[in-house]
């Protein structure tokens, strides 16, 4: 193996040995036959620790970049997308052959292929619950897709509402309620955001971003009104997929 063919990626975040990314790349390497590839975790504590590890992997060609770092990280990049610097968060991380770090996004798109099969021609307004780095990506989606959307956050602002302020009326409004948070990830399987989810109706659609567990407590709670329910695992899939495009193009 000649050192030149030599290419590693890995994922950067906080607390992320569950990780997806690491698995799903490490599978394809190997269908693919991609001997010198390799894919591992980089769990950083502060986004600061994020030049020293630039500076010491050999052979880096990409990152993924995980919560809560996908605003934090842009501060370190020397070139951002047309729609990374829109959306305001990157999720992918380019090393190009001058040795610049480009960041993208490649969740908005993950979400848009995912959401897009279960829309309905009611479904035109969505509610966005949490306003961090992940939600960025979804509001951008949702502009792509042409359906308007509010943000839900712990205290109301200019920009969202809280959580106190959502009722039957707003159920009927919004028909689309998106969890953006890490709310209910493993292990703390039965937390779930604090919504009255009695108004969900078969007319719903209830998508959570996590995928560990496969079904959170937000997606069952909604599931009992009848609303249709998705995970975040195609919308990982499918953003995997373009970082890997967008890395060897």
């Amino acid at each position: 193996m000649t050192q030149n063919s030599r290419k590693r990626f890995g994922l950067l975040g906080r607390n992320i040995s569950y990780s997806f990314s690491k698995g799903h790349f490490t599978t394809k390497f190997e269908k693919e036959k991609l001997q010198d590839y390799t894919y591992e975790n980089f769990d950083i504590q502060e986004i600061t620790a994020f030049p020293e590890i630039i500076k010491n992997t050999d052979h880096l060609s990409g990152l993924n970049v995980t919560i809560p770092y996908k605003e934090d990280v842009i501060a370190y990049l020397d070139k951002l997308s047309k729609k990374a610097k829109k959306i305001g968060a990157v999720n992918t991380i380019k090393f190009t052959k001058k040795g610049k770090l480009k960041g993208y996004n490649t969740d908005y798109y993950g979400f848009l292929k995912s959401l897009e099969p279960l829309l309905e021609s009611h479904h035109n307004k969505a509610l966005i619950l949490g306003t961090g780095g992940a939600s960025k990506g979804v509001a951008f989606a949702l502009e792509e897709l042409g359906i308007e959307y509010s943000f839900v956050s712990r205290k109301a602002s200019e920009k969202a509402i809280d959580y106190g302020q959502i009722n039957a009326e707003t159920f009927k409004e919004y028909q689309i309620i998106i969890n953006s948070t890490p709310i209910g990830t493993s292990p703390n399987i039965e937390a779930c955001p604090e919504i009255p989810y009695e108004f969900f109706t078969e007319k719903h659609i209830a998508y959570d971003l996590i995928y560990n567990p496969s079904e959170t407590q937000f997606l069952k709670n909604a599931k009992v009104g009848g609303a249709k329910t998705k995970n975040g695992l195609d919308m990982l899939i499918f953003q995997a997929e373009k970082a890997w495009e967008i890395w060897n193009k």
